[in-house]
């Protein structure tokens, strides 16, 4: 028994070394990344794999519970389709111990060719992942607690601990007050998840980017960009729901016709019959639903098939329905 409690001893004195030694870290690239995450108009986008996805999703938790609307992305998922939920207004916090994660290096092409802002969390400030971000978190540990020394337990514990650094310094960065966490509260989440309904959060009148089954792409995308919703609904002259394109068709668009696309009509362009939600359905039905489809947006038709609203997931996110 004696050499059990001496075990685990050693395994909270080393984890606890290794989080002391973050302190020396906290430097210009820490600096960096809270001002990259405060400065943008999007969501943090949290990714890792295996145990880093483990802490990932932590990460994201305490994130968005604190104010900075977050979600966690599966790497292995980002490329069957889950990309299309990034847009070029979020930040991306990619985790990865040795820094070369085959799923996470993969995404890398496609997330600085849309200019998303990356933070590495990495305990290898020399690998492909930390070249490639915008800011760099050193997560490095001299050993792994498990007596073979590469179970992943120091480690984890450290990007943990940097994860809630980062999250706690964007709560005086966003000058989050005791009154917020309140609002954020499980507790407090609870009742709204309960409560707030599609038709307190979706957007509707000018704010909806609408367009025209004969609308040219360009015009198309413009109204993608002006309204910031990532889509545009394609309605008919009495505003019956058509359609729908988001920025992803639009990606999807330019790789396969080029310049060609913007010539096109939107109707060519179109996803007929959008995923849709009514307007007195619970919020967190509609990101139930999101999340199942793996879309960021549902349409809000009335009772004729007449475009009503429009619901975001960084809508319901900011709520704190999650």
């Amino acid at each position: 028994m004696e050499n059990i409690v001496e075990i685990a001893k050693k395994v909270l004195s080393i984890e606890a070394e290794s989080v002391e030694q973050l302190k020396d870290r906290i430097n210009e690239h820490f600096i960096k990344a809270v001002e990259i995450i405060h400065n943008s108009k999007g969501k943090v986008v949290v990714t890792g794999i295996g145990k880093s996805g483990l802490i990932g999703r932590k990460i994201a938790a305490t994130l968005a519970s604190t104010g900075t609307p977050s979600f966690f992305m599966h790497p292995a998922e980002a490329s069957h389709g889950d990309l299309g939920m990034v847009t070029e207004e979020d930040v991306v916090i990619a985790i990865s111990n040795s820094g070369e994660t085959e799923e996470l290096i993969r995404l890398i092409p496609f997330l600085k060719y849309f200019n998303v802002k990356i933070i590495a969390i990495t305990g290898n400030v020399n690998s492909t992942l930390a070249k490639q971000a915008d800011a760099v978190l050193d997560v490095s540990v001299k050993e792994e607690a498990c007596p073979f020394g590469f179970i992943p337990t120091a480690s984890t514990t450290s990007t943990l601990a940097m994860g809630d650094a980062l999250a706690v310094a964007l709560i005086m960065r966003n000058g989050f007050k005791k009154e917020d966490f309140a609002f954020f509260h499980p507790g407090g989440s609870l009742g709204r998840k309960m409560l707030t309904k599609v038709k307190d959060l979706m957007h509707v009148g000018d704010a909806l980017p609408i367009a025209y089954p004969d609308t040219v792409m360009l015009e198309a995308i413009l109204e993608i960009s002006s309204k910031r919703l990532g889509v545009v609904v394609i309605v008919d002259d009495k505003r019956k729901i058509l359609g729908i394109i988001t920025d992803g068709d639009v990606r999807r668009g330019v790789h396969k016709w080029g310049k060609e696309l913007f010539e096109l009509k939107a109707s060519q362009i179109m996803t007929p019959n959008p995923k849709t939600i009514d307007s007195e359905e619970l919020a967190a039905v509609a990101l139930s639903r999101m999340q199942k489809y793996s879309i960021t947006s549902l349409v809000v038709p009335d009772s004729h098939g007449t475009l009503k609203g429009i619901i975001h997931i960084h809508d319901i996110l900011k709520k704190g329905i999650f």
